[in-house]
């Protein structure tokens, strides 16, 4: 992008895109979509092998499980380390390791030494990385981003290269697997994250640690302010709700494409699939909202809109209504996720930043985690559409109590944030 472009950008203040006249955000924007990419394709890989070695819907909920359950431990302790130190470094160190964990994955699977005990091994390790790699990830942004007020736009640009790869990773998951097999998935991923992790190497901003201390001190700092604070708390919550109820919900997708729709990886992927178009169209949304305040009537929405997503998926049973349903929850979980996320950053004293991030990181994917364990061992007791349809009853719960504390959190939030 030249310089007059970068210019018009930054003069049109309504832009989506205006948070790319930052010249680092930009440079980090376009390769994150090939990082993703990579990381959805091997994704759908795991789960789909998980459930071709096991026939096991109870083993997806412990692998899903297994990936983001650490995140819950060990984010609030990747949070307060990342305040410490400087992100840039960690950025690279972390993403080289996830290099090396990608291969050994493929290694493992191309000499058929993979099994489902050592899956579940394997994402773990996984989940331990993320704790670290995802809040990195949205520290850096407001780092890389010289205009504050660019910040919704530019956590709506990262989040939609997530689901732009979330959109099209699963198909091309579902047509690799079919021509080939997981392990090439495995080595996509590998490959993807060679290019974020040159740029971050070679941008000249500097990441300061935020504060210093020891680590034990800084970690209750975090979590005292988000207890005390009401608009932090409230969010966190509401986060930890949307995901522990419609995030979750996607671990069950292996089983409803094979057991209720009859089809097979490339069924799946067109499922995820629907869920990332439902998930882009969400951050096109949000990305052309300047004023932050309305991100709380966007986390209202949010969770409706995932509720009811849940509510027709429950009673699917043909694609094009599943497809719709996943078009539905992908919308509605990623509204909900990335404006809180985005509220929250922006609520956050730049000191506490990176813990109070990944607090939502913990809350976004320890949820999920613990949902995603529990969905499985339900699911296998009582059926899909059972399960589904109880967990659409559980977030239109959920979605009423933010309504019943709208106006408040709005009133707080307000101030902070315009």
């Amino acid at each position: 992008m030249s310089s007059s472009s970068s210019r018009a950008l930054a003069i049109n203040s309504n832009s989506p895109w205006r948070a790319l006249a930052s010249e680092g955000f930009r440079l980090y924007f376009f390769t994150q979509g090939v990082s993703v990419l990579g990381t959805w394709i091997q994704q759908i890989a795991i789960h789909w092998l998980v459930y071709r070695l096991s026939d096991s819907i109870s083993l997806l909920g412990i692998t899903a499980f297994a990936t983001m359950a650490p995140q819950l431990i060990v984010g609030p302790i990747a949070g307060a380390w990342i305040d410490r130190h400087d992100a840039r470094r960690l950025f690279i160190a972390v993403q080289a390791l996830l290099v090396v964990h990608a291969a050994l994955l493929a290694w493992l699977t191309w000499t058929a030494l993979i099994d489902p005990a050592l899956l579940v091994a394997m994402s773990v390790l996984l989940g331990v990385l993320a704790s670290f790699d995802i809040p990195l990830r949205q520290t850096l942004i407001g780092h890389l981003v010289t205009n504050a007020r660019d910040l919704p736009s530019a956590m709506a640009l990262n989040s939609m290269t997530f689901n732009a790869g979330r959109l099209l990773g699963p198909p091309l998951a579902g047509l690799v697997i079919a021509a080939s097999s997981e392990a090439t998935c495995f080595i996509i991923n590998a490959c993807s994250f060679i290019a974020p992790l040159i740029v971050v190497a070679r941008l000249r901003q500097q990441t300061p640690p935020a504060t210093s201390g020891p680590l034990r001190r800084l970690l209750a700092e975090g979590i005292q302010h988000a207890l005390a604070d009401f608009p932090v708390r409230t969010l966190v919550v509401m986060m930890a709700l949307v995901n522990l109820t419609a995030s979750a919900s996607i671990v069950l997708l292996p089983a409803f494409a094979k057991d209720v729709l009859a089809g097979d990886a490339r069924t799946l992927g067109l499922l995820s699939g629907a869920a990332g178009l439902g998930a882009l169209i969400a951050m096109i949304d949000l990305a052309r909202r300047t004023a932050m305040v309305h991100l709380v009537d966007a986390t209202a929405s949010g969770a409706a809109i995932s509720a009811g997503g849940l509510l027709l998926l429950g009673t699917s049973s043909s694609l094009w209504p599943a497809l719709m349903a996943l078009l539905l929850l992908g919308y509605g979980t990623s509204v909900a996720n990335v404006a809180i996320g985005t509220l929250v950053q922006a609520l956050a004293p730049p000191a506490l930043r990176g813990r109070l991030i990944a607090l939502v990181v913990a809350a976004r994917f320890g949820s999920d985690a613990l949902g995603s364990l529990v969905n499985g061992f339900v699911a296998t007791e009582t059926g899909l559409a059972a399960t589904l349809l109880a967990l659409g009853a559980l977030l239109t719960l959920a979605t009423a109590w933010l309504l019943y504390h709208h106006r408040a959190l709005k009133t707080a939030v307000h101030p902070r944030v315009e």
